[in-house]
């Protein structure tokens, strides 16, 4: 019965944010600002009133009320238009669709930020607690004493921590009534919290990387150094080799077209092997080069989505530079380049993440800790701190924060350059 009425609240609850959403968006399409205003409010109001539902049916009812109230001010205002809006409808469903989808994927990235943020007493709680919280401390006799509420005669009184024992209890005096002084169980008392991110994980986080380290600045600078080389060599090799399958003719190719795309088809571990033991005869182990060399051989995928974007610049463009005295090279870094700028930055961003949260590679031909990255660094760092989650997620935020940041400022290019070679069902 439980597993039914979840899925007739979320049936019920979708029906009626999409009506909510729909009849907004007409109010505003129409500029009834103030049929808008009330509906924005509307969700405030009855969230004011949700104390005063049944506990049992509180979700069901609020959504419900949600939908109904929407309905019937669409209908005392405009008592002439359709109630339901069939223009707003579609889009409002679709919307609250994609949003619900993207809040799915933010889910474990909030959870890792939020937990980041918290002491150790919010970690094991069931339910997880998504607001990070700290006890409320008070100067109390000369010392900091956290504030804790505890039914004493019936009586729901504030009282303040005195000592803690080992023995799972704790010395508790009332706050109003200093005589009423207690040993009792942690279990009986709950404590006073307030909202207070703890940002000590983040330096405490730091603190315990190793000395060598310099609190991750030398991993960060091999991080860095990796993703860019890799950027440069991904960008240049691939860009040269999709513009020799796309804009010169010579025997065979295509089947060798064919023949690069296919290796998209083997599995990493296919190639493992054989590439370690070229590095080892290269004495390439415990260097930074198998992680960014590679790169300046061209890789399929990255030709593929240059090769088609090539394909669509006018032959003119080329022709009229031949004519000016270009070679293909001159052509290639005069002309085709510059055309080409949104799919090089899709390609930028996507070899920079790959390369930043590469784990297997370094795994494999790093064992010096200085030069390790720092997803390497992070698998250590778990592997020594993992009974602490919440400087483990801090580290963790850390480590992920630059590519977020980065993805962030260059998604329009990035969107733009997919879309453009035909990937985005055009």
């Amino acid at each position: 019965m439980k597993a039914i009425f979840w899925v007739c609240l979320i049936v019920i609850g979708y029906a009626s944010l999409t009506v909510w959403v729909a009849h907004i968006m007409r109010a505003f399409r129409l500029r009834r600002m103030g049929l808008a205003i009330a509906l924005l409010f509307l969700p405030i109001i009855l969230l004011a009133v949700a104390p005063f539902l049944p506990d049992s049916m509180r979700l069901m009812l609020f959504v419900l009320l949600l939908g109904g109230v929407t309905l019937l001010l669409a209908k005392l205002t405009a008592p002439k238009q359709p109630v339901i809006p069939q223009k707003e409808i579609k889009p409002s469903f679709l919307h609250l669709a994609l949003l619900s989808g993207s809040a799915l994927f933010l889910i474990p990235f909030v959870w890792m930020v939020v937990t980041s943020l918290k002491d150790d007493s919010q970690m094991s709680k069931f339910p997880p607690e998504w607001i990070p919280t700290q006890q409320v401390m008070i100067n109390y006799n000369g010392k900091k004493c956290g504030l804790v509420w505890y039914t004493y005669k019936n009586m729901h009184l504030k009282f303040v921590t005195l000592q803690s024992y080992p023995d799972g209890t704790i010395q508790i005096q009332a706050l109003k009534d200093p005589r009423i002084n207690l040993r009792v169980s942690l279990a009986d008392v709950k404590k006073i919290r307030h909202f207070d991110p703890l940002w000590k994980n983040y330096p405490d986080a730091l603190e315990f990387l190793p000395k060598d380290s310099d609190y991750g600045l030398v991993n960060l600078m091999v991080t860095v150094f990796i993703a860019v080389m890799s950027v440069i060599g991904t960008v240049l090799s691939s860009s040269l080799v999709a513009y020799s399958f796309s804009r010169l003719r010579w025997p065979g190719r295509d089947i060798l077209f064919g023949i690069v795309l296919s290796t998209m088809m083997l599995p990493d571990a296919v190639t493992m092997m054989p590439r370690f033991l070229i590095f080892r005869y290269l004495h390439w182990i415990d260097t930074l080069n198998p992680l960014w060399v590679p790169s300046f051989f061209a890789a399929a995928f990255n030709v593929f989505l240059l090769r088609q974007f090539f394909m669509g610049i006018p032959q003119e463009l080329e022709d009229a530079a031949k004519i000016d005295g270009c070679s293909y090279l001159g052509a290639y870094w005069r002309v085709m380049l510059p055309m080409v700028k949104p799919a090089l930055a899709a390609v930028t961003i996507m070899q920079f993440i790959g390369s930043w949260n590469d784990f297997m590679n370094p795994l494999i031909y790093i064992s010096t800790p200085e030069k390790m990255p720092l997803s390497y660094v992070l698998e250590l760092f778990n592997s020594a701190n993992g009974g602490e989650p919440g400087m483990l997620m801090a580290a963790s935020t850390l480590v992920v924060l630059p590519v977020i940041i980065l993805f962030f400022f260059t998604q329009r290019y990035f969107i733009e350059g997919v879309t453009l070679t035909g990937l985005g069902g055009r």
